[in-house]
């Protein structure tokens, strides 16, 4: 079974870079607190670590936060 990772959209990208907001977008992300499981790869990874300030890792599948 592939990792997964737990991400939840906190705060508004309203007012945000342009590159932050399509990151948002791209994560699959359609409305504030949402939740979406993901797989835990570092293309993923790399998309949170743009917007940490924006979202929350809740959990992971292993246990693990980032």
């Amino acid at each position: 079974m592939e990792k997964t990772i737990k991400i939840r959209w906190k705060r508004s990208a309203s007012g945000r870079f342009k590159n932050q907001r399509e990151t948002i977008k791209g994560l699959g992300f359609k409305r504030l607190n949402q939740t979406l499981v993901l797989p835990d790869r570092p293309e993923i990874r790399g998309m949170v670590h743009r917007v940490v300030h924006l979202v929350d890792v809740v959990e992971s599948s292993k246990g693990e936060r980032e």
